[in-house]
């Protein structure tokens, strides 16, 4: 298979996209977060020409390959179809119509010249790029690369493993219990997440992407108590092993997951928004370790899942791609803050502009680590 004299070179990571559906024109995928599984994008068109249609056709035969851990589809189309909510009935988490109206999501991949298939990996690299008048037949091609993927954990090779580093004892057992003792007394509030919109960032709330409540610690001598375990036990080890010299945290909350209400957490990463783009290292460290369920995931290394001791943490990348699992039995408590440095703390404080209206804006005195 070879790549067309415009668009993507096979080998290399593609352009991150965000498309609209086909019949409600609202935002329905970022390119990102479908990670971890093979994808395939199907540059058909317009459906009006019968090539499309069997080019369609040719995809929805192998519609038993596809499944949310492995394999999805995306086809994007040029000009509107004409029976827009008859491909609903097509529609659902493997398989997806998007709009690219303007041509600006084919143009990199050398899909507006030329129609063609493009599929990507795990880690969203292109591994095929199967035009039309491909020599020997394009559905040929594509049936027998679909036939022939390996499953996700196999997608290397060899087994891969996540960026992500297991710290133990990082906070002691009497730490975890006042933590936790001190969340079931007073409760958390019901946990959002960041979003853009039109432009600038707000804090949202949607239950079908995340299920958690949050308590800020707000005590001095409890906060002061949680610094000082982080430095001392937590940042020698980032130091050491990420080569990177943390100087601020974002964020003093401990965070319930909880099997009664369905808690977990649906792929996302930490750094896209305005609201975030100053956080590097996440951490999620855990306050218990009664409960099952609720591990985390980072997709495009497979499905393995991860968990920390009690008192210990996980640090990775905010630019990971990570899930956490739902929550099958008991409760997870968890202290989850974000890690950054003097160069982000700028980063964050021009970014008060970009928030929307009623988001708390950030002081340049906030989260330090090592006071003055």
């Amino acid at each position: 298979m070879t790549t067309s004299s415009k668009g993507i070179t096979l080998g290399d990571p593609i352009p991150w996209f965000r498309a609209n559906h086909i019949a409600t024109g609202k935002p329905e995928v970022d390119i990102h977060v479908s990670a971890g599984r093979w994808i395939v994008l199907a540059f058909l068109g317009s459906l009006e020409e019968p090539q499309a249609q069997a080019r369609l056709s040719t995809l929805v035969q192998q519609a038993a390959l596809f499944t949310e851990d492995h394999l999805i589809v995306y086809v994007v189309l040029s000009k509107p179809p004409a029976h827009a909510l008859a491909l609903l009935s097509m529609t659902g988490p493997v398989l997806k119509f998007i709009a690219d109206y303007d041509g600006s999501i084919g143009g990199p991949y050398g899909a507006n010249e030329k129609p063609r298939t493009i599929a990507l990996d795990p880690m969203l690299r292109a591994i095929a790029d199967i035009p039309w008048d491909h020599p020997d037949g394009h559905d040929n091609v594509l049936r027998g690369l679909l036939q022939n993927l390996p499953s996700v954990d196999n997608s290397a090779g060899v087994p891969m493993t996540a960026p992500a580093l297991i710290v133990p004892r990082v906070f002691d057992f009497p730490l975890c219990d006042v933590l936790v003792g001190l969340y079931e007394q007073i409760g958390g509030s019901d946990s959002g997440f960041m979003e853009d919109h039109d432009g600038k960032t707000a804090t949202v709330s949607v239950h079908s992407k995340k299920r958690r409540k949050d308590m800020i610690v707000a005590l001095p001598e409890l906060r002061e108590r949680i610094r000082e375990r982080i430095v001392t036990r937590l940042l020698p080890a980032i130091e050491l092993y990420f080569q990177f010299k943390a100087t601020r945290m974002d964020r003093y909350i401990v965070s319930c997951y909880d099997s009664e209400t369905g808690g977990y957490f649906h792929r996302h990463r930490d750094n896209l928004n305005a609201g975030a783009e100053h956080r590097r290292f996440a951490v999620s460290l855990n306050l218990n370790s009664n409960y099952e369920g609720c591990d985390l995931i980072f997709p495009e290394f497979g499905r393995r899942t991860y968990r920390a001791p009690g008192g210990g943490a996980i640090v990775f990348s905010c630019g990971a791609l990570h899930e956490v699992t739902p929550i099958r039995k008991g409760k997870r408590y968890a202290f989850i803050p974000f890690l950054y440095s003097e160069a982000e703390a700028k980063i964050r404080l021009e970014n008060n502009a970009r928030l929307h209206e009623g988001e708390m804006l950030y002081r340049a005195d906030q989260d330090r680590l090592f006071p003055e």
